[in-house]
């Protein structure tokens, strides 16, 4: 398979405990990460009408929609039981008519030019089969003027936290995932894909390549993730 089916399998394989997952594997701070990525958005933008790309269950859409009070949000996977789960989510926080959601893929984005005010995407763009395209397509749905930020795991620099996370992320973090997804190979890539992935600068200037200017990043948690943010060139 291709990594996009790949990265579809596999997330359709742990939907059903994705949310537990990622919150007791971070300790919780996924939910600061969000919070602080929309902060960041509101120092450029008064977003009505956001894309939230590689939605997964909806947590991003929801911080939006409680950070931001946009009109509305649209939230595209390719992972249709991602997509279920986040919908049970929606109904049970009443959000059904404020978020919607669709089936898509990040590299061909099924919307016009020039439709949203704020393209965003928390922990998905590593997982795009082709990164730069997902972004300039992310880049050609926005109004002019509109903003982008990506939400993304990085990799730590200093000593010696960087030791530590290292031995967690590679090593404890997988193991937990096996035990409770029941898919070793979902949290074996988990790291792959991040060790794999640019980030710092490299990433700003794929960004860049995409299209955006005015790029800025702030690293989280001693560098374990780094929000990314730009406007539309």
């Amino acid at each position: 398979m291709g990594k996009k089916q790949e990265v579809r399998s596999m997330f359709d394989s742990i939907a059903w405990r994705y949310d537990f997952l990622n919150h007791f594997l971070s300790f919780g701070t996924d939910f600061l990460w969000r919070k602080k990525a929309i902060r960041e958005v509101k120092k450029l933008k008064d977003p009505k009408n956001i894309l939230d790309v590689a939605t997964g269950t909806c947590d991003l859409a929801v911080a939006a929609i409680r950070g931001m009070n946009p009109d509305h949000v649209t939230g595209v996977d390719i992972s249709q039981r991602m997509l279920e789960e986040g919908r049970k989510k929606l109904h049970r926080k009443g959000l059904e008519k404020r978020i919607s959601l669709k089936l898509a893929e990040s590299e061909s984005l099924p919307f016009d030019d020039n439709t949203f005010d704020l393209s965003m995407v928390a922990f998905g763009v590593r997982n795009f089969e082709n990164p730069l395209l997902g972004l300039k397509e992310m880049h050609r749905v926005l109004n002019p003027g509109g903003a982008v930020m990506v939400l993304e795991f990085s990799s730590p620099t200093k000593f010696p936290f960087k030791g530590i996370y290292s031995f967690y992320f590679n090593r404890i973090l997988p193991l937990f995932g096996k035990l409770f997804s029941k898919d070793g190979g979902a949290y074996n890539y988990l790291p792959d894909s991040v060790n794999n992935f640019p980030d710092g600068e490299d990433f700003l200037e794929m960004m860049r390549d995409a299209g955006y200017k005015e790029l800025s990043q702030r690293r989280l948690t001693g560098g374990v993730a780094t929000i990314y943010t730009g406007l539309k060139r």
